[in-house]
């Protein structure tokens, strides 16, 4: 009973409700179960999909941006840890099975399963309609933008190069044996579809701020002026 009020949950959530739910079921099934039915090719057709509608939100959204720069998006956004975080805010609950590793215990790339379980689901979105007599194109990509038509809007050129920025300061840090940098929201202001951040960020004796449409793009533009400040006490 808990287990089937779990599917429906995950199902308003998603906004489909399934006609076959062996389909949920395989795309939640990891091969790492050892069932005979699981998901990896509901991931194979899930990653086509997923690579098809985001391409297409890109390419309407920013009517201007060049190949390069669409690629360059589109990587950043498609990625596992963005499909892992996705699916984590569902909360897909992956099925166990015989061969089912013990918690903490996988050897793959940390947050892989769940990301690949994302992809499956996509696929399975689009079966399922398909399997009614419907095309399944415009439900699976009603289900991805629902997830990226934002941050597709929000993105600028230029954010993939700062996607690390925080990363590399939180290293430049440790290695000159300094706390890890602490982040501080000064402002935010804008309207509710347009909002803008003020950051500031504070590591090794110096300050920086950063500013954008997304707290954690200001948070990224506050650590990479940081890492340039950094750098030039250095030269």
């Amino acid at each position: 009973m808990g287990h089937a009020r779990r599917k429906g949950n995950l199902e308003q959530r998603l906004g489909h409700a399934f006609a076959n739910h062996s389909l949920l079921v395989q795309a939640l099934t990891p091969p790492s179960a050892g069932l005979a039915d699981d998901n990896q090719r509901l991931e194979f057709l899930g990653d086509a999909i997923l690579q098809l509608c985001v391409s297409s939100l890109i390419f309407a959204i920013h009517p201007d941006w060049r190949e390069g720069s669409m690629s360059k998006l589109r990587g950043m956004l498609v990625c596992t840890e963005s499909l892992k975080a996705w699916a984590t805010e569902l909360g897909l609950d992956l099925t166990r099975g015989p061969r089912s590793p013990k918690k903490g215990a996988s050897t793959t790339i940390p947050g892989k399963p769940m990301a690949d379980a994302m992809e499956a689901l996509i696929a399975a979105v689009y079966l399922d309609e398909e399997g009614q007599g419907r095309q399944g194109l415009p439900a699976a990509s009603a289900l991805v933008a629902r997830h990226f038509e934002l941050p597709v809007r929000q993105a600028f050129e230029g954010i993939w190069a700062e996607r690390d920025s925080k990363t590399t300061l939180q290293e430049t840090a440790a290695s000159r044996g300094c706390p890890p940098p602490t982040y501080e929201l000064l402002q935010k202001s804008g309207p509710d579809h347009a909002p803008n951040f003020l950051v500031r960020v504070q590591v090794a004796g110096i300050e920086a701020q950063g500013e954008a449409p997304t707290l954690k793009a200001a948070q990224t533009r506050a650590a990479r002026e940081a890492l340039r400040l950094l750098r030039e006490e250095l030269h």
